[in-house]
């Protein structure tokens, strides 16, 4: 199917000699060396050496050696190594130079560099001083974290990193800052397993993780979809070093229970919060919200409304979004469309997110009709379509066998100025491989990786349903290995995608082993799980064992759900039929 050096430096400064009064670069480079035996970080926000309080750079404390040649940097035309030894030489030529002063200006210079945007010649500033002689000890570990921060804002992460292993090849002390640095940069770009690595080799090395640390890798645990358990126990790990969870950390802990619709434990987080003495804020709330529109809750989300207004936090558009998002899950699309007019009441603007999830809720019911006043309804209003719409539309037409339509919405992504996401690749791939159409899903992943797309965890889950669907059952199981060697966490849905392939075969004793590493892992079983158990007791010809699971269905040890119940039904009857 065809888918559309090392900076080069003289051995003599070329500008004059300085005069007797004034002491030489070795000099001050020697009373550096002789008062400060180890670099040591100037704590950002925590002392007298940043009076910005972490604030953005302003030039306060920067001496006037130093604001003049931070001038002359930046409107300077062109800036290579000869250019540096002008402007950054008459810094060491000062009169008297203090090292810790000189040190501070050179931090300062980078800092408000990286603040104008100006990554490459931040980056040649430090590199100057890291390969002059005899002035790498100037950089402190301020310096380093902040260049490392520079590059990582820039998205150049692969740089970063590759500089924390230069630095520290050539004997400079990498501190839990800089290391803290590259975690964020490496989140920030979805490099989730590299965020674990850096977080894993600090603790090697003997670097002992800071509170934003500890929130930084747990937010990426978050996003990886980690089982609860290596949650939690990054927590403890976190208070046996000494090291109290603030209002943040319990909030990423709230918003970690989203992937598992583990809606049970985000309320004994948001008890924690209140035993620790903090008052739940707007984000706790949103994020609980979250949590029970993504476990189908649409009640329990009702009364964290509730709760969140009687605590004085007024809700916004991501409030209502997954308000609406929980009854859309829910099956509730009117309940859901009367809160789109209650938030219009309320003087709360409905967003593209607001718009998309009614479509998309819509269109699953399979109620055209209605996803298109939506759509066309959110034109109307100047909301412009976004990436999630285009995929809703190519979910909905793809759904019902119209692939030119489908093709020629994705051609649409670009004339609008947007680019395919990972959502979108994942989208043709779902509906290739409802539609048994193998070969296109080849393709398709082909084409997905050639656009560098790296496959993430609901790549994966696409593709096991896809080939479970096409009867590829092999197949299914060899991508599900793929992603367990890539170190991608599997998430519920990857659990009842597996499960849904196992039970076309009948592998009931597989299916069985995947249950129990679901509820090792604190993933809990939800009743797409329980169906595939069933249907695979069912074609495996097992009816003592159905018999068993429909009684713990029954007696309400399993929850109970209208599908559940209605696959309990069809599977008895079937065998009864046999």
């Amino acid at each position: 199917m065809e888918m559309v050096g090392k900076v080069c430096l003289p051995l003599l400064l070329p500008y004059p000699p300085p005069s007797t009064s004034r002491p030489s670069i070795a000099t001050v480079v020697n009373d550096f060396n002789s008062t400060s035996h180890s670099r040591t970080r100037l704590h950002i926000g925590k002392s007298s050496s940043d009076p910005n309080s972490g604030k953005p750079w302003c030039n306060h404390h920067l001496s006037s050696s130093g604001q003049h040649i931070l001038n002359a940097l930046l409107h300077s035309s062109t800036v290579d190594s000869i250019h540096l030894d002008h402007i950054l030489g008459p810094l060491f030529i000062q009169p008297h130079p203090h090292p810790t002063h000189l040190s501070r200006d050179i931090l300062a210079i980078i800092k408000a560099l990286g603040f104008r945007k100006k990554t490459e010649l931040a980056l040649s500033v430090f590199d100057w001083v890291r390969n002059h002689h005899g002035c790498s000890n100037l950089l402190t570990g301020s310096a380093i974290a902040v260049i490392v921060n520079i590059l990582g804002k820039a998205g150049r992460v692969s740089s970063a990193a590759s500089l924390l292993r230069t630095l520290e090849n050539d004997g400079f002390e990498i501190d839990v800052y800089a290391y803290t640095c590259l975690i964020t940069a490496y989140a920030s770009k979805g490099r989730y397993n590299d965020a674990v690595s850096v977080f894993n080799k600090m603790q090697r090395d003997g670097c002992t993780p800071t509170l934003i640390t500890y929130n930084s890798i747990l937010n990426v645990y978050g996003k990886m979809g980690m089982p609860w358990f290596r949650v939690t126990s990054l927590v403890e790990s976190m208070k046996t070093n000494g090291v109290a969870p603030d209002l943040y950390t319990y909030n990423t802990l709230i918003t970690c229970c989203r992937c598992g619709s583990l809606y049970k434990e985000a309320v004994n987080v948001l008890d924690m919060i209140k035993s620790a003495g903090f008052v739940p804020d707007r984000v706790t709330y949103n994020a609980l919200l979250d949590v029970f529109a993504k476990s189908r809750r649409p009640e329990e989300a009702l009364q964290v409304l509730k709760d969140m207004e009687s605590n004085g936090f007024s809700p916004t558009a991501v409030t209502y979004n997954s308000l609406i998002s929980a009854h859309v899950r829910g099956g509730l699309l009117e309940e859901a469309s009367r809160l789109k007019i209650q938030m219009v009441e309320k003087g709360i603007k409905p967003d593209v997110f607001t718009y998309t999830t009614l479509f998309s809720g819509f269109e699953k019911a399979g109620k055209d009709e209605f996803a298109f006043k939506v759509y066309e309804e959110m034109k109307a209003e100047g909301c412009k379509p976004n990436i999630c719409t285009f995929n809703a539309l190519i979910k909905m037409h793809g759904k019902r066998g119209k692939f030119v339509k489908m093709m020629n919405v994705f051609e649409d992504i670009k004339e609008c100025g947007c680019s395919p996401d990972i959502v979108t690749w994942n989208t043709l791939l779902a509906v290739f491989g409802q539609n048994e159409m193998d070969s296109e899903v080849a393709g398709v992943f082909k084409e997905m990786k050639r656009s560098g797309f790296v496959p993430e965890r609901d790549t994966f889950n696409t593709l096991i349903s896809a080939y479970s669907r096409c009867g590829s059952i092999d197949q299914a199981m060899s991508v599900y290995k793929s992603m367990l060697e890539a170190g991608v966490a599997p998430d519920l849905s990857t659990y009842n995608a597996v499960l849904a392939a196992l039970a076309r075969g009948g592998f009931w004793e597989q299916s069985e082993k995947i249950i129990a590493e679901m509820k090792d892992g604190w993933c809990k079983p939800n009743e797409l799980t329980y169906s595939s158990l069933l249907n695979a007791y069912a074609n495996g010809k097992e009816i003592e064992k159905m018999k068993a699971l429909g009684e713990e269905i029954y007696s309400g040890s399993i929850e109970t759900h209208p599908v559940l119940l209605k696959t309990l039904v069809l599977e008895a009857g079937g065998v009864q039929g046999q």
